[in-house]
């Protein structure tokens, strides 16, 4: 069974609610297997694939809500995790490292302008379509985070390194 991890944008932050119990239940009603949710945050590991965009109009249509979702194979998470440009800080303050998966792909001069941003050390690298932040002060510290938006970035959505790491150990367990 092929498994996908399933990362919903915006999910229960800013108003935007979906209770994980009823996520799992939509997404066992599309036909996907043995689906488990992280946190309540908008994370979805399942046995089968389906497109964004069928994961996207069920979210709608169960919840009202309209949200991105990004889904990538355990390969594909295996090289998220590889391409890590901040290994050190991941490992010794993963709540500080942020992975943004991208929609689609990163914007024209969206590294460039997150670097003006930048305050107090913070640090961004794209590698492969993925934006790896370092926020040494935390994310609701960073001058990077306050003001960067989809507009500059592009569509994605962010998860910590333990997020990330728990993601990968969930998609590989049977």
């Amino acid at each position: 069974m092929t498994h996908r991890i399933i990362l919903f944008r915006g999910m229960n932050t800013g108003g935007v609610r979906a209770p994980v119990g009823e996520q799992r239940k939509m997404a066992e009603a599309m036909g996907l297997k043995n689906p488990r949710t992280l946190a309540a945050s908008g994370n979805l590991v399942v046995e089968s694939g389906k497109a964004a965009e069928a994961l996207e109009a069920a979210m709608e249509k169960t919840f009202g809500l309209k949200v991105a979702a990004m889904v990538r194979t355990p390969d594909q998470w295996a090289k998220l995790i590889a391409a890590n440009p901040f290994p050190k800080e991941a490992a010794s303050h993963p709540a500080k490292v942020i992975a943004m998966v991208m929609k689609e792909e990163i914007k024209d001069g969206a590294v460039e302008a997150c670097r003006a941003l930048a305050e107090g050390g913070e640090a961004v690298e794209a590698v492969d379509g993925v934006l790896y932040f370092w926020f040494p002060n935390g994310q609701g510290e960073s001058g990077i985070f306050k003001k960067a938006t989809p507009r500059m970035l592009g569509m994605g959505t962010g998860r910590n390194w333990n997020t990330v790491l728990k993601l990968a150990e969930m998609a590989s367990a049977a």
